[in-house]
């Protein structure tokens, strides 16, 4: 299990995680929702040691995040970041291949070879593998750099927001497969997500945050509530059930000016924000 005790993270003077308390069980998929500043990418930053701690302890299954050695940790932890930014032309083989980095120190047995196979045909990408990633599409170059984080055959794979810029049927896509990868191949999965309703349908648990504080965490089901998701977000979201899964409807609400302003109450920043979502 990856275990957080009264973590906190500053950067200069302001504090961006305050206090952080948690327990991420092994298996599954965890994600980590919440509105825009709340810490959610910064919680995994520094679960994955991408960014130091300012005080506290995060444990990943005994290992202590801030002390054992790179090469070991690598070992039990990959992670996604939300920004992946290739500057050499690589084919997708070539990107995959790296994740074995830590297991092989860039020296391919065949072995890496098998697992380099089969991460690439566990999403979809076989046919692809001598592909230039500057040739693919969006949905194709973000399945490629899973396949590179599935590859480094981790126990807990860490990934923030990995459905930026993808269409709704390639987040679909993206979240079976992260699915797939828990359930298939017995993975931890811990995702930073915006939309409500993807954690709801794919994530087994979910950790809810706001102003660098855990709001609220446990099974999904307890989380997806209208006033648990008011609470987080300072808006009113009427849930649904559909096929056993609960469903935010935060595309409108009835507590919000409509666009013309009709109601006649001023409109600050966040309210013209919230009318675009």
């Amino acid at each position: 299990m990856i275990s957080i005790e009264s973590v906190a993270k500053r950067y200069g003077e302001q504090l961006i995680i305050d206090d952080v308390n948690l327990t991420i069980p092994r298996g599954g998929v965890t994600a980590v929702i919440g509105p825009n500043g709340a810490g959610k990418s910064t919680l995994l930053k520094v679960m994955s040691r991408l960014e130091p701690l300012s005080a506290g302890v995060i444990t990943v299954d005994g290992l202590d995040v801030s002390t054992t050695k790179s090469s070991v940790l690598a070992t039990r932890l990959a992670v996604l970041r939300q920004e992946n930014h290739v500057t050499m032309r690589l084919t997708v083989r070539d990107l995959v291949a790296f994740g074995r980095f830590p297991h092989s120190n860039g020296k391919l047995s065949p072995r890496d070879g098998q697992h380099i196979d089969e991460a690439l045909a566990f999403l979809g990408l076989t046919e692809l593998a001598d592909r230039s990633l500057d040739e693919l599409s969006g949905g194709q170059r973000q399945r490629a750099f899973v396949a590179m984080v599935i590859c480094q055959d981790t126990d807990y794979v860490l990934l923030d927001e990995p459905l930026n810029n993808l269409d709704m049927r390639h987040s679909v896509m993206m979240m079976q497969h992260l699915r797939r990868i828990a359930l298939e191949l017995g993975k931890t999965v811990v995702i930073v997500l915006h939309d409500i309703n993807f954690a709801s349908v794919y994530a087994d648990r979910i950790i809810a945050m706001r102003d660098g504080r855990v709001l609220h965490e446990g099974p999904t089901n307890e989380i997806m509530t209208s006033e648990r998701l008011a609470e987080l977000y300072d808006l009113f979201i009427p849930i649904h059930e559909v096929e056993g899964r609960r469903i935010g409807v935060y595309y409108w609400s009835p507590q919000l000016p409509t666009r013309s302003g009709s109601r006649g109450e001023p409109r600050d920043d966040a309210e013209r924000s919230a009318d675009s979502v």
